[in-house]
């Protein structure tokens, strides 16, 4: 009994202190998200009333701007990005870092990347705020291991869901995707820190949902076919933004531009953009919100696709302090939009049911590219503010889900944090060998997920060939039959890593 009585008081203590998370959390977040609105709005303004001398000093504050996030980023490289692969390397112990030198460093250099326009997303760095802030109470207490990663995913939480006015997805997202840890400490914790975060982000906002968009009627079943299809539709373009979000890095690199200095050319680039066309600026949650006003017609959609996909591969690729999880729901919006409006032109789907596939096809879209369905189903119904969309958003965001997976597409944030850690990890290797094992029928490894099995100490499974295919794995990936596992270890242990590995690729005995 009063081990029970204890346990209690330790959950409702986690609970409390989650709260005191969430409401910092909520309030330097939803700080973040207002400034960044401001600065677009009137970056957006100037576009649409150009002089000379107002592009004059847009190109000159870029330049500026530029060369001082490259000094932030010089200072502090793990502000780079969304800062959610970071997280993730933090809570599974392979990274760590100084919250105070994230905190400042990613709040400035965000709201300054993200505020001049670029097609970036806030809700990466405001979870990166939210965790900062999470890991610096548990600093500041002298919290370590478990009780300080529960603080740290708790602080992830929360801003995502300032970021987005979504606790309910701010929770599943650290669960599903960046924790995949469920106990019930994890999620009461950032639970309460979600609910106290999205209490002073409506303090700050309002309490209409981000993206409350209005449809006319649900689909019938006799329409739910385009779910189907849909769904494949959009597993393919999700693979395809995977692929080239990951071959970003590699591309840029053929500028010779130094990494913390590439964030000039997206500055730079977006300044003809916006004198064209400024509506278009910024994450993407305007484009969205015009959907519900009036619906382009298809070639404009297809161009405003097209131009969307490139600036947001320009933008984040260039290592600049912002996300990729607005850009991929107004992508998916756009997508959405394009299948709709062909449908219709063909005769087969009537003009009333394409805003349900736009508000559809965002979570699928995410549910592909991140492989976090349940995150992609609560956040949309969270953000839309809307019940009823619940059974055509899951078996969309399903399809596109399988088709990804089936075609190997990797979780984005994990394979993002693999291409963080490997030098890492490979850097402890003192003389790195290489070795190829092959996996027999029936062996333990034959269907069995990376992350369920026990990799030898100091051993790194760096690629895995399946026919004339390349993978890289990560923690999901299904070894099979036939598969050649690539691994590396160091010298002095690679007789007893292959050992092991060996057996258990050979044998349905290993453990």
């Amino acid at each position: 009994m009063k081990a029970k009585q204890k346990n209690d008081r330790t959950r409702f203590t986690y609970i409390m202190t989650g709260l005191l998370v969430g409401a910092i959390g909520g309030v330097v977040v939803a700080t973040f998200r207002l400034l960044i609105e401001k600065m677009l709005d009137f970056v957006k303004s100037l576009y649409m009333h150009p002089t000379p001398l107002i592009v004059a000093g847009i190109v000159l504050v870029s330049i500026v701007a530029g060369l001082y996030i490259a000094h932030l980023l010089q200072k502090e490289p793990n502000i780079s990005g969304s800062g959610i692969p970071q997280i993730e390397g933090q809570l599974h112990g392979d990274m760590d870092f100084n919250w105070w030198s994230i905190l400042w460093r990613k709040f400035v250099a965000g709201v300054i990347g993200i505020g001049s326009g670029l097609f970036l997303g806030r809700e990466g760095p405001s979870i990166q705020l939210g965790a900062a802030v999470g890991q610096g109470y548990a600093d500041l207490r002298k919290q370590k291991g478990a009780s300080r990663r529960i603080m740290i995913a708790a602080g992830a939480a929360s801003g995502l869901s300032a970021a987005f006015n979504a606790p309910i997805a701010g929770t599943m997202f650290v669960l599903e995707e960046v924790y995949h840890n469920f106990s019930p400490l994890v999620w009461t914790t950032s639970l309460a820190a979600a609910v106290a975060a999205d209490v002073v982000s409506l303090r700050f906002f309002g309490l209409t949902p981000v993206l409350h968009l209005h449809y006319l009627s649900a689909m019938p079943l006799s329409q739910y076919w385009h779910l189907i299809v849909l769904g494949i539709f959009l597993g393919v373009m999700g693979m395809l933004y995977s692929k080239i979000t990951l071959a970003m890095p590699r591309i840029y690199a053929l500028t010779h531009i130094p990494r913390a200095y590439q964030g000039m050319i997206p500055l730079l680039l977006v300044i003809p953009l916006g004198l064209l066309a400024p509506e278009v600026l910024g994450g993407g949650n305007s484009i969205i919100l015009d959907f519900g006003k009036s619906i382009p017609t298809l070639w404009p959609l297809i161009l405003l696709f097209a131009v969307r996909f490139i600036f947001s591969m320009v933008s984040y690729g260039s290592g600049l302090p912002g996300g990729i999880f607005l850009p991929i729901l107004s992508l998916g919006a756009v997508l959405g939009a394009v299948y709709g409006v062909a449908m219709t032109d063909l005769g087969l789907l009537p003009r009333e049911y394409v805003l349900n596939l736009i508000i559809f096809s965002m979570a699928a879209y995410f549910a592909g590219i991140g492989k976090a369905p349940f995150t992609a189903i609560l956040l949309i119904t969270e953000m839309v503010g809307s019940l009823k969309i619940l059974a055509p958003l899951a078996i969309l965001s399903l399809t596109a889900f399988t088709v990804t997976d089936l075609m190997g597409g990797a979780p984005i944030y994990e394979a993002l944090l693999s291409r963080l850690v490997l030098p890492k990890q490979l850097g402890r290797l003192h003389q790195a060998q290489r070795f190829e094992l092959p996996v027999f029928a029936g062996s333990y490894l034959d269907s069995v997920q990376v992350r369920d099995f026990k990799w030898p100490q100091d051993s790194l499974l760096v690629e895995i060939r399946r026919g004339d295919e390349r993978r890289i794995p990560h923690g999901d990936t299904v070894i099979r039959a036939g598969d050649t596992l690539i691994i590396m270890t160091d010298n002095s242990n690679l007789h007893a890593v292959r050992q092991k590995v060996e057996r258990a690729a050979a044998d349905n005995g290993a453990e």
